[in-house]
């Protein structure tokens, strides 16, 4: 793993873990003022940076997560993380555990030159597995 993609790995796990034990500070000084929450799906929802530090410091519990494969590329002052995660979740007393996609933008600051988290993304995987191969089929660089 190249250092640039280890660098954003870190930040993630840092903010896994500030989610986990309800930092709101933390997660706070990790995002940027303008951080949007998407969740993907059939019928998606958006949460804007209040909302999601509310719900994430309170009735929006993560328990316990695992990293795959992470892909992680730098675009100027923007960088990119993938990743499929495994997540154990509750929204309330609902429980919400599973493999999910992870799609995270990172921006660097102006004024402090910092990552911070701008957009995140989790979506539950395609069920269809044949998909996935269907889609490289389509890539004109092989």
């Amino acid at each position: 793993m190249d250092q640039f993609a280890a660098k954003i790995e870190t930040l993630e796990h840092q903010l896994m873990r500030a989610w986990m034990v309800r930092d709101r500070k933390a997660m706070r000084g990790m995002m940027s003022r303008d951080f949007i929450f998407h969740l993907g799906g059939s019928r998606g929802a958006i949460l804007d940076r209040p909302s999601w530090l509310d719900a994430s410091s309170g009735r929006f519990k993560l328990e316990a997560y695992r990293f795959g494969e992470i892909y992680a590329r730098k675009l100027g002052k923007t960088a990119v993380f993938v990743t499929p995660v495994q997540f154990e979740m509750k929204m309330g007393a609902r429980e919400w555990t599973g493999a999910f996609g992870l799609t995270d933008i990172w921006q660097k600051s102006r004024l402090r030159r910092n990552w911070q988290l701008v957009e995140r993304v989790i979506a539950r995987p395609e069920s269809d597995e044949d998909m996935a191969a269907a889609i490289r089929d389509l890539q004109l660089w092989r």
